[in-house]
């Protein structure tokens, strides 16, 4: 599988991608899509998928009972072309950019940048998104040391001045590169090749590894006809940002999902309403292993290393939606099914960042838990994980789709 893993990192370089790679898998094993604006006809025991903004897309089997939901994000951090791009400067034209997400900063210098992303072509009736990558790679080079002599001592980047790709020597027209078009949402993002490093082959390096390895392991067991029951993967962008877009998991995307199956299904409001808190979501991103170079960093006793299986998030501050009750349904589950798991917790003297659990609650209400893989160098350019941890998340979302779990007022049933 770590070949097929590569693959989508490779070609997953913005989430426009990421979800037209997930559409070709999907459509390649049998499930069906339905669009937003049309009427959807389930039939039970069917397999479906839908997209929202080209960017976001949820897929699901029918069945019966509640609910079992993994959500994961196809962004990642990156840099994103601002409108009027070209910008000259002597003899080159630079392209202008701003941060998407919290990048470190110094791992996208002299690195291989590819534009993709969505374009918006004029059509006679109106407008089209495509999703677009261009055969165009571009760089931001460093300044040499023998012009920064305290490089090595401390460089805090210049977003708006160090960070703008090289384009050009001489004048360059945008239009040659892009095609003729109304407008677009495009990215310089890493176009690194992904490689295996390690004394035994054990590491794995890419770009995207937050989160397209959660999304594209949730692909692979949804598709797996073991699953049983109402089993749903949702595929989220702009978690990177906050999710508060009508793409994001702040947005009633998964909402209006879940209403409409149990619509066509021929469920009344009240008996969907009484299904989701019976229900069960993994939050699904990857987490913060313990760095061989700077240990320290972690907490004393939940300290992930890359290798040791799925990660089970936990924050008193709510930054991840793990609770007693659903970290003890999935250390059943797991067991059972001999998947390997351990715990992680920041420091409690360090800020935790969070995910799209507890934003996507917002919008349906059910008991969750968040989970990932330990990686290091999270939000680099390029990240490593242990290769081997790929099919264990694998077979842990297969066991959480192949198990009945109804979370009930003194616990949960799982079957």
């Amino acid at each position: 599988m770590i070949d097929e893993l590569r693959s989508f990192l490779k070609t997953s370089y913005s989430a426009y991608q990421a979800v037209e790679n997930a559409e070709k898998f999907l459509s390649a094993h049998g499930f069906v899509p339905l669009s937003e604006e049309g009427l959807w006809e389930l039939a039970a025991g069917g397999k479906y998928y839908v997209t929202r903004s080209g960017s976001s897309l949820i897929a699901f089997r029918t069945g019966d009972g509640p609910f079992r939901i993994v959500a994961s994000h196809t962004d990642s951090p990156c840099l994103k072309l601002k409108e009027h791009p070209v910008q000259e400067s002597g003899p080159y034209c630079r392209l202008n950019v701003e941060e998407y997400g919290g990048c470190i900063l110094y791992s996208f210098f002299d690195r291989p940048l590819r534009l993709a992303g969505r374009v918006l072509r004029e059509t006679e009736g109106g407008v089209r998104s495509e999703p677009f990558v261009s055969d165009l790679r571009v760089t931001v080079p460093s300044l040499a040391v023998h012009m920064n002599r305290e490089v090595n001592d401390g460089f805090k980047p210049d977003r708006q001045t160090d960070l703008l790709p090289l384009l050009s020597l001489g004048k360059a027209d945008l239009e040659e590169i892009l095609g003729k078009n109304l407008g677009y949402d495009l990215f310089a993002a890493p176009d690194e090749e992904p490689f295996v490093s390690g004394a035994n082959g054990e590491f794995l390096s890419s770009p995207r590894l937050d989160d397209l390895t959660s999304v594209y392991g949730s692909l692979l067991a949804i598709a797996d006809d073991g699953c049983v029951g109402n089993c749903l993967v949702a595929c989220f962008d702009n978690e990177e940002i906050g999710s508060r877009t009508r793409q994001g998991a702040a947005g009633d995307f998964l909402k209006s999902v879940l209403r409409r199956i149990a619509a066509a299904r021929g469920l009344r409001e009240e008996e969907l309403f009484a299904l989701l808190p019976q229900s069960f979501l993994v939050s699904l991103d990857n987490a913060h292993a313990v760095h061989p170079n700077r240990p320290e960093k972690c907490d004393p006793t939940n300290r992930p290393v890359m290798g040791g299986g799925i990660v089970i998030k936990g924050h008193a501050g709510g930054a991840y939606t793990t609770d007693g009750l659903t970290a003890a349904v999935v250390r059943k589950v797991f067991g059972k099914a001999n998947v390997k798991y351990q715990t992680f917790y920041n420091r409690s003297d360090m800020r935790s960042g969070g995910t799209l659990g507890a934003i996507s609650l917002t919008q349906a209400s059910i008991p969750s838990v968040d989970l990932g893989l330990a990686q290091l160098a999270m939000h680099s350019a390029v990240e490593t994980m242990a290769a081997a941890d790929f099919d264990t998340l694998v077979d842990g979302l297969k066991a959480i789709f192949q198990t009945k779990i109804r979370i009930t007022a003194d616990g949960a049933e799982i079957d």
